[in-house]
């Protein structure tokens, strides 16, 4: 039995996943890979990485300042804008806590366009999906929210998560690694942590628990899931990473997304210790 077969049980119509290992090959998959769906949130890992291209080709800084007084782009990727979940008045000073942002997102996004010049859905596809060869991947709407891919695409995004080619070492480990990382906060659909570290774009597991990922994952987890029942993670302890892509929103689920999420990521992480 195969650590994705568990996915045949979860409440949803359609469910595609794969595991990808460091190397980028495909250990194990489910589904059909080139079905398309809405990724919800794990958009912003994507947005994370094209702001980390911008940084690098000089176009904008990570400390240029972006909306309330003091707040920065880093401020936005890493969810400490001081910004809510919708709506461009804050509700909190930069810096001071970890307030999950789609508006944070999009006025990073927004920022980006005014350095370049470029939409930012042209900015994402010249300088990620079009690299990486993701032919079935399309923002759809919000920055925050609004890409469409496929199974394929995203493990290959994965792969690049984990031996970056489009930034430098230094640029790929910005986008992963803790930014304010004492700032306590809420994981929407998860739960409240006294320290709920975050990277640009992309969530941090750290010593949070419960939480989505699994209990075997390493602190050095990072990724995201999605409102639409997605879910992805890079493992770089247990050397690899997985993708689910569902196509129902997990507040709709008739079980928890979180806890099925977890016992899948468990397993997941076992397949991958067992192939080193």
């Amino acid at each position: 039995m195969g650590a994705l077969d568990q996915i045949a049980e979860w409440p949803v119509d359609t469910a595609s996943a794969a595991i990808v290992d460091a190397a980028g090959e495909v250990v194990e998959q489910h589904g059909s890979v080139d079905s398309e769906f809405r990724l919800a949130s794990l958009t912003k890992v994507f947005v994370g990485w094209a702001a980390m291209i911008a940084v690098e080709e000089g176009g904008i800084a990570l400390d240029h300042l972006v909306g309330q007084a003091g707040c920065t782009l880093e401020h936005l990727l890493s969810h400490a804008g001081g910004y809510p979940f919708e709506g461009r008045e804050p509700v909190s000073a930069p810096g001071e806590r970890r307030i999950y942002s789609n508006t944070g997102i999009e006025l990073a996004a927004e920022v980006i366009v005014e350095a370049t010049g470029l939409a930012f859905e042209d900015y994402l596809d010249d300088g990620v999906l079009g690299p990486l060869g993701l032919r079935h991947s399309e923002l759809r709407g919000s920055v925050a929210h609004g890409l469409w891919s496929t199974v394929d695409d995203v493990a290959n995004f994965l792969f690049e998560l984990q031996q970056p080619t489009l930034l430098s070492p230094a640029g790929a480990a910005a986008v992963v690694q803790p930014h304010y990382p004492d700032l306590g906060g809420i994981v929407p659909g998860v739960g409240r942590f006294e320290e709920c570290p975050w990277g640009l774009g992309a969530e941090i597991r750290g010593a949070k628990w419960p939480h989505w990922t699994g209990r075997h994952n390493s602190q050095q987890t990072f990724g995201h899931f999605g409102g639409s029942g997605t879910m992805m993670w890079v493992d770089p302890v247990a050397g690899g990473a997985v993708v689910a892509l569902t196509d129902r929103p997990f507040d709709q689920w008739s079980t928890s997304p979180v806890a099925a999420w977890s016992r899948l990521s468990d397993d997941v992480v076992a397949v991958l210790e067992a192939a080193q």
